[in-house]
């Protein structure tokens, strides 16, 4: 049974978000004897270009006040979308983060200008041997992962699961947990420039007619979904087993790591954060809860929301909580502590 701290808050007062998060934070560090290294990234979610209700920038304020404070150097880090959007390359995603309200402290994209620098991290599991994780993740041994609880058309829900699954991912991650390896082309989109072809490091696009792509030489990164200047080329967000791969991914982003996790119960909307669209909330605020079991904290986190909304929303995620447990990344079981 692991313990998840809780700090309940309702009302959208972003200020008193960010010291009840410090609060757990602090409060972690002193019960497990948590001890710093002196450069430890914030794991977060900039929100797409459009979005309204991603968890503001202010709400890490304290937090990177305290870590000053104690001698560490935080930075916020992240890994560039695999779809077309504010955040398909690093420039792209750095301008959208700044415009957000995120310039308190460097940003790190993990996985390069368009998304294909990563280590494999080999993990052997059901469905998912290698997990393609951006390589700027493993300069570091310690994260602070900061999620956003709220739906996902596909996940059933996004929070500390999903942080690490889809957040820690290279593009080309992201690609082989939503569907098989290789993207497809549009053929009525594409226009044969050729882009995507000088692009492939890996000779597996051709062009003749329109863009072809070979699936025995293409390793999965997705690079020529970011520099299509037609929008041709794209996954066919239908792979079998997404949330058991959700889970294994995330199982390989915390391999090895150093990590606590803290959660924002707040504008729970039914879909993420990456719906470049205001959305409005669908469930009522609960607070912020936190952890070092990415698996117990998602599971309360459900539990919670669901018995204050006295219905089953998002309960499709269960199924990736589920394998988490299964494949050891932690426990359904937990002790709230309030």
């Amino acid at each position: 049974m692991s313990k998840v701290y809780f700090i309940e808050n309702k009302e959208s007062d972003y200020d008193q978000l960010g010291k009840d998060a410090v609060k757990l934070l602090k409060k972690i560090v002193s019960e497990t004897g948590h001890k710093f290294e002196k450069e430890v990234p914030i794991k977060v979610h900039f929100g797409e270009k459009g979005n309204t209700t991603f968890i503001p920038a202010k709400c890490y304020d304290e937090a990177i006040k305290y870590l000053k404070e104690i001698g560490v150097s935080p930075s916020y880090i992240e890994s560039n979308v695999l779809y077309k959007g504010s955040r398909t390359t690093t420039e792209r995603h750095i301008k959208t983060a700044r415009a957000h309200g995120f310039t308190q402290i460097p940003i790190i994209i993990a996985d390069g200008d368009i998304g294909t620098e990563y280590n494999e991290i080999e993990i052997n599991k059901d469905y998912i041997k290698k997990c393609k994780i951006g390589k700027g993740y493993g300069n570091y041994n310690q994260f602070i992962v900061m999620s956003h609880f709220k739906g996902h058309v596909a996940a059933g829900f996004g929070g500390a699961l999903k942080q690490l699954a889809m957040g820690f991912a290279s593009r080309g991650g992201k690609l082989e947990q939503h569907s098989g390896i290789s993207p497809v082309i549009d053929e009525n989109k594409c226009i044969s420039c050729g882009i995507c072809a000088d692009k492939c490091d890996y000779n597996a696009i051709t062009t003749p007619d329109t863009a072809v792509i070979d699936g025995s030489k293409c390793i999965g990164c997705a690079g020529c979904i970011a520099v299509c200047p037609q929008g041709a080329i794209e996954n066919t967000w239908g792979g079998s087993n997404f949330l058991e791969k959700l889970a294994e991914y995330a199982y390989g982003a915390a391999k090895d790591k150093d990590i606590i996790y803290i959660t924002f119960v707040h504008n729970i909307t039914k879909d993420c954060d990456c719906t470049g669209a205001h959305m409005k909330p669908i469930a009522e605020n609960i607070g912020i809860l936190a952890g070092k079991d990415p698996v117990a904290l998602d599971t309360a986190c459900l539990d919670i929301m669901q018995k204050n909304e006295s219905n089953k929303l998002f309960d499709k995620g269960r199924k990736t909580l589920k394998h988490a447990e299964k494949i050891g990344l932690g426990t359904m079981e937990y002790e709230l502590i309030y």
